[in-house]
């Protein structure tokens, strides 16, 4: 016997709904993060460890002594399929494909800037699009997340960077642009982090790039569970600027 087209279409919301009935049925009631000795998996970039992760393991040393973090990227695995199966608790970033099945929270907006050497010697702030397009770059490939938009923006604006390097993680990007005459486009928090201990500045983009939501996701499934709820609310009270 084979299932008519309506079974089917009936069995995704059905599924979805035992597995979120089986979640309840299985979760702690009460979560003490003063007593838990819990691991939460956070999915973030190297950009989202650099800015979040110091002031949250602060604020765990006095609140959740005994709580781990462990670290992963977005694209490591199917993101989407383990936050459903709780392998991920948390996601932080500029995640467009989380989408049906998550609850979302804004913590911030921020912009994109050209970043470079101090004293390189030709780039200047403001920088002229003449000088962005003149100038050789270093790109990153963010895969999985909406920073990797950021040639299709510049191309559908009539722009074309000169890459003369490519790297998969943006922490390599103060170093790099420490010692050459490379320029980067890079989110502006992570460019406040790398001028001090690089030697570096930036300029307004020349480019009108849209502004980057950094935003906190969770599965609907555990939209009540008391662990993620808690870690949830810590992350808005240290981080969201709404």
């Amino acid at each position: 016997m084979e299932p008519t087209p309506y079974a089917l279409h009936l069995a995704e919301p059905v599924v979805y709904a035992l597995n979120t009935l089986q979640t309840a049925l299985t979760t702690r009631d009460s979560f003490d993060p003063l007593t838990s000795t819990r691991t939460f998996n956070l999915a973030m970039t190297d950009i989202g460890e650099m800015y979040f992760i110091p002031p949250l393991m602060e604020a765990l040393a006095q609140r959740a002594p005994h709580i781990q973090i462990s670290t992963l990227r977005p694209n490591a695995g199917n993101l989407n399929e383990d936050m459903e199966s709780g392998a991920v608790d948390l996601a932080l970033g500029l995640l467009p494909e989380l989408q049906t099945g998550f609850f979302q929270r804004r913590l911030f907006r921020h912009r994109y800037v050209c970043m470079f050497r101090k004293d390189h010697p030709s780039a200047k702030s403001p920088m002229s699009l003449k000088q962005f397009s003149e100038l050789e770059h270093v790109g990153v490939v963010a895969l999985n997340t909406g920073h990797g938009e950021v040639d299709g923006l510049l191309e559908r604006a009539g722009i074309k960077r000169h890459m003369r390097l490519v790297v998969p993680h943006f922490i390599a990007v103060g170093p790099i642009v420490h010692s050459t005459d490379l320029i980067a486009t890079v989110p502006q928090r992570f460019a406040v982090r790398c001028e001090v201990p690089f030697g570096l500045t930036t300029s307004p983009h020349p480019a009108k790039l849209p502004d980057i939501a950094i935003n906190l996701f969770w599965h609907a499934k555990y939209n009540r569970e008391p662990g993620n709820m808690w870690l949830r609310q810590l992350f808005v009270e240290l981080f969201s600027e709404a």
